[in-house]
This record gives C-alpha cells, sequence and structure tokens, in this order.
C-alpha cells in the first residue's frame, strides 16, 4: 500500500513538471486558436415566390457567394436544413474563391471539397445544422467565398434567406468543382448555408445584428455589400483594436420581436440566431418598426392598444437583455428610425408616439449596456418622423446605401475592443 501510494506521488510530481513545462513552452508550441462567425444568415422558410421550384433541386448544383467578415487560415462552413421536414442529403460540398461576385466562375486552382466527419457527404436530420470538418484554406479580411453543393434530391421544404442582395446560381447535374456552371440559372437569394467560421487566434470574438430588412438590407446594392453591418465590418477591419471582431448579420425582412412574420419572431429565434454563432460577445438589437407599424396598418386603433403595444414591445426587450446577459453577452440596442410617409404603413400620430415612447425607454432606461442612436441619425431635422432624404431608399421606410453608411459610421468601435 505505502509503494502504491509513493508511486502515485511520483506519478503526480512528473505529470506537474510535464505540464509547467508545456506551459513554459517552447517556441514552437502551437497558440491556442478560436472559431470566430465571419458571416452568417438568418435561416427562413422561404415564401413561394423565393422558394426554388422542386425540379430545380433535383440533381442539382447550387453555386453562392459570401462576403466575409474576418479572415484566417481555416474555415469550417455551416449548412442547414432548419426548417426541413426529412433529410436533405448534401453528395459534395466544394469551396473556392469566386472570380467575381456577380458571375458563377472560380478560380479552379482554389476549389477544395469540405468535408464531414471525414466523408465527402453528409445528409443532415431534418431541423438540424451540420457543421464541416475544419479545412485549411486562408481567406483574407473582407474576401468573398464561393459555397457550392450538389443534391441529388431536393427537400419538401427548404430552408434559406431570401433577402441575400448577392446573386446565387444552379444548374443540373454534379458540376461543383467546375470553373464554372453549365446553363446555370441565377436568383438572388441563398439556400442551406447558415454561417461561415473562420480561425483566430484568441480574443478573436463576434457582434451578432438582430433585425428586420433594415438590418438585411433592404435598399442596398445587389452584390456591393454595402449594407450596415457590412460597412461596420470594413470599419472593424481598419481599426487594429478591432480588427480581430467578426459580424454575423441576423436580420431577417419583416421581422417582428413579437410575432411571426417572415421568419420566426426575434425572441423565438434568438438561441438560434444570437447564442449559437462562433465566439459571440456582442448583440446589436434593431427590431420593433415591424410592430409599431403593422398595429394600425389596416385601420387606427383604440389608444389603450397603442400603449398595450408599447408595454408588449419593452417587455420583449427585457426578456433579449435577460437572455444576452445569461450567457454573458453584450446586449446593445439601436433606436427605430422614422417611418412616416411609408406607403406600407402609413403611420399615424398614435403610431408615431409609440415609436417616441419605445425610443424613449431605449435611450434613458439604462437597461441595455450601449445604445446606438440610430434615429438620431437618420431623421429629417426638419420632419423628424420622416428619414432625410438624402439617406431615404424611397420608400420612407429603408434607407438608401448612404444611409446605411451613415448608420455604420455612427457606431463607436470602442465597443467592440477587448
Amino acid at each position: 500500500m505505502e509503494q502504491a501510494l509513493k508511486f502515485s506521488a511520483i506519478l503526480a510530481f512528473l505529470l506537474a513538471a510535464s505540464c509547467a513545462g508545456a506551459q513554459a513552452g517552447s517556441p514552437s508550441a502551437p497558440t491556442a486558436q478560436v472559431w470566430v462567425a465571419a458571416w452568417g444568415a438568418s435561416q427562413q422558410i422561404p415564401e413561394p415566390q423565393n422558394a426554388l421550384p422542386a425540379g430545380d433541386l433535383r440533381d442539382a448544383t447550387l453555386r453562392q457567394i459570401f462576403h466575409l467578415s474576418v479572415g484566417g487560415p481555416a474555415l469550417r462552413v455551416h449548412l442547414s436544413n432548419a426548417f426541413g421536414t426529412e433529410p436533405l442529403r448534401f453528395t459534395a460540398v466544394h469551396i473556392a474563391r469566386p472570380l467575381s461576385p456577380p458571375s458563377p466562375a472560380i478560380d479552379p486552382a482554389t476549389d477544395r471539397p469540405l468535408t464531414f466527419a471525414g466523408s465527402p457527404e453528409v445528409t443532415v436530420p431534418p431541423g438540424a445544422e451540420f457543421v464541416s470538418d475544419p479545412l485549411p484554406f486562408a481567406v483574407p479580411p473582407l474576401s468573398d467565398l464561393a459555397v457550392t453543393f450538389h443534391l441529388d434530391a431536393p427537400t419538401a421544404v427548404q430552408t434559406g434567406h431570401p433577402g441575400s442582395r448577392a446573386t446565387s446560381f444552379y444548374a443540373h447535374g454534379d458540376q461543383v468543382g467546375a470553373a464554372t456552371l453549365t446553363e446555370p440559372r441565377q436568383v438572388d437569394h441563398w439556400y442551406h448555408v447558415a454561417a461561415i467560421d473562420v480561425e483566430a487566434p484568441p480574443p478573436a470574438a463576434a457582434v451578432v445584428a438582430l433585425g428586420d430588412s433594415i438590418t438585411d438590407g433592404h435598399g442596398a446594392t445587389t452584390n456591393a455589400n454595402d449594407r450596415w453591418t457590412d460597412v461596420l465590418a470594413a470599419r472593424l477591419q481598419a481599426w487594429p483594436q478591432t480588427a480581430n471582431v467578426g459580424v454575423s448579420n441576423q436580420g431577417i425582412g419583416g421581422n417582428h420581436l413579437l410575432t411571426d412574420g417572415l421568419g420566426p419572431n426575434a425572441l423565438a429565434r434568438f438561441d438560434r440566431d444570437v447564442l449559437a454563432p462562433a465566439s459571440v460577445r456582442w448583440v446589436i438589437v434593431f427590431e420593433g418598426v415591424n410592430d409599431l407599424g403593422g398595429l394600425a396598418r389596416n385601420g387606427e386603433v383604440a389608444p389603450a392598444e397603442h400603449a398595450a403595444l408599447v408595454q408588449r414591445i419593452l417587455a420583449a426587450y427585457l426578456q433579449l437583455i435577460a437572455r444576452a446577459h445569461a450567457h454573458a453577452l453584450r446586449i446593445y440596442a439601436a433606436t427605430i428610425t422614422p417611418y412616416g410617409g411609408s406607403a406600407y404603413y402609413h403611420p399615424g400620430p398614435l403610431s408615431e408616439a409609440d415609436r417616441q415612447a419605445v425610443n424613449q425607454w431605449i435611450r434613458t432606461s439604462a437597461q441595455f449596456d450601449a445604445v446606438l442612436d440610430f434615429d438620431a441619425v437618420l431623421r429629417d431635422p426638419q420632419h423628424p418622423d420622416r428619414l432625410l432624404p438624402a439617406y431615404d431608399c424611397g420608400d420612407h421606410l429603408h434607407p438608401s446605401p448612404p444611409g446605411y453608411k451613415a448608420l455604420a459610421g455612427a457606431i463607436p468601435l470602442d465597443l467592440f475592443a477587448h
């Protein structure tokens, strides 16, 4: 017994010495790396007009282009069947550098197959997501990546992101490694790709933008990457203290805080879209205009209904704050921007008063970790219920590209310094 105790003590000493030596480390010891979200898009069921016909997805190749925020020496891709009702088989998935975003052409010398647990194909269960095996593949910050996959059969319910503001290409046959697709069709939507992570040294981290169509980029330029989140990513890259911060755009056009619209409501999708992205550390909440505008869209309602809606919105914000803080995230809120004159919502005085009440609470309640006063950035000083004409895309609800640039330019970068 005594001998066994002595042996255990010697073994413990040797292990401790070994660990100490490893910690002291030789110059060649590898540096720990983390995965960080470099790109992301909220998944939803595409509306009928935005879904691809089932026949087009039978024995089909899809090539899609994604604009990354941070860069790194290795990456992994998330495939999504989040809303599918049956397994979805990807027979092959490749990545490559695209020659130009509005084109299906890639540099074939950069074409690489992805694997999933070592296999070139993967079947994603209904409601699930699969992450590829890590692949050494250096990508610069703010660069584009082509992801090409082949399906032998479509799923009954598609998963995707209609508001891509980017052109995707599809064709029949297995063409995943082709330099360009033969007889491709094109569509300005994304399908079945939820996120792209890159490897980076700590303390690399990501910020998630949780929002509606103004975050999704309605009014931005297709294939130009000029949403406010894109401009923010470029600003973060330009400042050394934040060059390791990724941006994941989790905006859905028509999204609501409280009810399902286009895509699940913000509370319902919080876990998948905010908590799940790799190395998320901050979240910007820019939601609420669709809840406010929808109340009286088809006719004015009683003041008591307006007051009740405001209280429900504030309660939803408190829920988002509690859930973010429970996971050690810092949560920032953007004030709701003007939408007076919108032909879609045609808000009256009561709806404008609701917006002002919500914004006043955001600014003064001290519940959020910081406030981004997007309302002050975009409003017309002469008509504060309306967008400044130079920042209006023309529908009096969504910003123009200069408006998106102004929003991103107003965000203090030191909120993400670490």
